[in-house]
């Protein structure tokens, strides 16, 4: 993870870029209890489409989600979110805190998200930080609040 974000850095320093709170896309790695990467894409001035591909429990989760954004504390490169969608998993033998057994599973489920983004202006960098809790409908069933994250992206 740190050898991509000194990647993106130094791609950016030779770049004049002034960016403001709104950007187009974004690209990058997300860590938290389910580490994997993110595309963000405004689809209007306040809405925004993500997608997430994250990796844990022996398998692979895909994630989309539509999100709300508005600017917080009056900061003009600071946005708050929230919004929700929905998620597919698929788990390779893993012992399960639901089940106890080690089976292959798909899972498919809802999502929430609430957040905050961070665009730089210097750099074509933003920082988000959120909390994603989700609830799983089909395979492994249940509640999980532990889809925090954070997320470093490459603007475009």
């Amino acid at each position: 993870m740190k050898k991509l974000f000194l990647i993106l850095v130094l791609l950016s320093t030779g770049i004049s870029y002034s960016f403001s709170q709104d950007y187009s896309t974004a690209a990058g790695i997300r860590g938290g209890f389910f580490n994997g990467f993110t595309v963000k894409h405004f689809l209007n001035e306040s809405a925004a489409a993500e997608g997430i591909l994250s990796f844990r429990y022996r398998g692979i989760r895909i994630t989309g989600l539509y999100e709300i954004h508005q600017e917080a504390f009056q900061e003009e490169r600071l946005k708050f979110y929230y919004g929700g969608g929905a998620h597919v998993a698929f788990y390779n033998g893993y012992n399960s805190r639901w089940t106890g057994s080690r089976s292959n599973t798909a899972v498919i489920g809802i999502d929430g998200i609430v957040g905050l983004e961070y665009t730089l202006s210097e750099f074509p960098i933003n920082l988000g930080l959120d909390w994603k809790p989700y609830f799983n409908l089909v395979g492994y069933t249940g509640f999980g609040g532990d889809g925090g994250a954070l997320s470093i992206r490459y603007v475009f």
